[in-house]
Formats: C-alpha cells, structure tokens, sequence
C-alpha cells in the first residue's frame, strides 16, 4: 500500500507579488503576510529584512553587506490517498536560494524552513483539546502524531522528494514559552550559542514522530535561541550559507510574529525563559492578528477532520500502521 500513497510537489515564488493558493494554510507565516490592505508592503519589508539579516551574517568578502540576495519558493505537498481518486494538501514548505550578486552564481538553500500541514493542525487544534475537554489531568491520547509523522517520513523517504531536493529538511521554530534554556557552552561560528532545554516538549515529541531531533542555537546578534529540527548532523551537513539562509528567513518571521522574544531589547543570557508577555521589545512595521492566527488553527483543524481524517479514516489507519512495520523492519 505505501507505494499507491503517493505526492506531487509544486512550487510557488514567494516575492512581494505573492498571492496565496486555495490550499495553503492562511495561518502559515508567508501566507498570513500576504492578506489585507498592506499585503505587498509587508512583503516587500519582510523581504529586506531577510536580505539585510543574511548579508549581517555572511559578513567575509562583503564589504557593504550588500553582496547577497535570498529567494524564497514555496514548495506544496500534495498526497494522493491510496485507494481512492482524492488528494489532500499534505506539507507546506519553503525553499531558500541565495543569488551571490558578486558572481552571478545562484546557490541552493535549505528546503524545509518553515513548516505547514493541515494535519498538525487538526492534532493540535482539535484532537488535543478534544482529548482533555473536561479532564482534571492534561494527557497525549494513544498515538498522537504518529499518521502524521508517517506522512513526513514517507514523503522525505520518496522517489519525489530525492528527485527535487538534494538534502534532508531543516524545520526552524521558536522556542517555546514554558520551557527554560540554558547555555551549554558549546558555540559554532554560523548558528552561535547552544541552548539546552530543561525538559522534552510535546513539540519536540510531536517532531520525533516526524524522524526530526532538535538542537536550539542563538545566532550572532539574535536576542533568543531558535529550535533547528533535522535529521542526521546539523552541523556538517550543512554549509554556512545554507544555514545563513534559514536563520536569516525565520528570524525574520519571528520577529514580526513574536516580537515579544526575538525583537526584544536585551539578549537572552546563561539561563533564559521565552515570554510572550515581556514588555520590553520594539515592533517591526509589520503587524499581525495574533488571536485571529489562533482562531483560524481550529478552523482549519476542523476541516481536516471533515474532509480528511473522518473520511478515510480506516485506509489512513491502515496505512499508517503498514508503512510504521514496515519501517520498522527495515
């Protein structure tokens, strides 16, 4: 059965022209820019951001932090559903390019960046609560994450994805707010300063479902660590313009989504705490619903279940157990 569950990826530029596509997430960070009066202003701003946030970095051999650019394309997942004629938009992701304006020379990024599906969605916003509506105790139910982390796998492991991208993803995230981090000691010239958390979040067990470990990294001149979710070995399996590119792009969506972290006005120190509600940080230009962004999660958690999770939910439970023994074997 796995091989009838296939995907089908295509790609979108992401430019101060975007549009967002009938299927992608309007919660998703470049898709909730691309709305309202302002939609072209604020990504054209986010862009800047980026660019400047990159050539800070890459700083050897560019004189005027001018020397390079970045571009984003959205890369879509669909998935065909075995058995059947239907397809769901399964995984949303970014894809970095850095154009040396120096040489002309156009160098693949990191695939991955920012991380959208419909599904996590549905787990979060709908499964979870649902689960502990009522319940003295807040618990996981039985196999949470684990349909989906198959999907991940599977995708990752396809003859689709090894023919379009040439790495494994990197997902970056924010840190979370009720956890506490603490310096390590440890320090590398791109990703700089390694944070380790106090304890595992459901985050990062949601992730490992997904084949993803978790390191956390402030960079030079960032306020707050970021969460860099990968498989294999961060560090050398990346080059520093690659990683350049996915800090400097979702640093940039932090700091306009939770400015309260990663635009504050001081810097985390040995042992730091996330707070959303710390007063002392500066605002971008750029502006969001952040309650509206909550209300549309469940929303669109809630579609899923109606158009995905309920009605093939014995094929997708099938399947899920078929491809985790499978796997398992191997």
């Amino acid at each position: 059965m796995n091989k009838d569950f296939t995907f089908t990826v295509t790609s979108s530029v992401f430019d101060e022209n975007y549009n967002p596509s009938e299927n992608t997430r309007i919660t998703t960070n470049f898709a909730n820019l691309a709305r309202g009066s302002n939609r072209q202003q604020n990504l054209r701003n986010t862009l800047v951001m980026i660019n400047n946030r990159f050539n800070n970095l890459a700083h050897w051999d560019n004189p005027k932090s001018d020397r390079y650019a970045v571009e984003l394309e959205i890369i879509s997942v669909e998935m065909a559903i075995p058995g059947t004629t239907t397809t769901f938009p399964a995984i949303e992701i970014l894809q970095t390019t850095i154009v040396d304006k120096k040489t002309g020379q156009r160098i693949d990024g990191i695939v991955g960046n920012n991380f959208s599906s419909y599904v996590r969605d549905y787990d979060f916003s709908v499964l979870l609560p649902e689960h502990n509506n009522n319940q003295a105790n807040f618990t996981i139910p039985e196999h949470f994450g684990e349909l989906h982390g198959n999907i991940f796998k599977h995708f990752v492991n396809s003859s689709t994805y090894q023919k379009n991208f040439r790495k494994t993803p990197v997902i970056c995230l924010s840190v979370s707010s009720k956890d506490t981090y603490q310096r390590t000691g440890n320090q590398h010239p791109v990703l700089g300063i390694e944070y380790q958390p106090g304890s595992t979040s459901l985050t990062e067990q949601y992730f490992a479902k997904m084949g993803l470990q978790v390191r956390y990294f402030m960079p030079n001149n960032s306020v707050a660590p970021l969460a860099f979710y990968f498989s294999g070995d961060l560090l050398r399996d990346y080059t520093d313009l690659e990683l350049i590119s996915t800090i400097s792009t979702m640093e940039t969506f932090q700091k306009i989504y939770r400015p309260e972290i990663y635009n504050a006005n001081s810097a985390a120190g040995q042992c730091y705490q996330p707070d959303l509600s710390h007063q002392d940080h500066s605002l971008t230009t750029i502006v969001y619903d952040r309650e509206e962004r909550t209300q549309l999660a469940i929303e669109q958690g809630k579609f899923t279940e109606a158009h995905f999770i309920k009605p093939y939910e014995n094929i997708l439970a099938q399947w899920s157990d078929n491809y985790a023994i499978a796997n398992h074997a191997n």
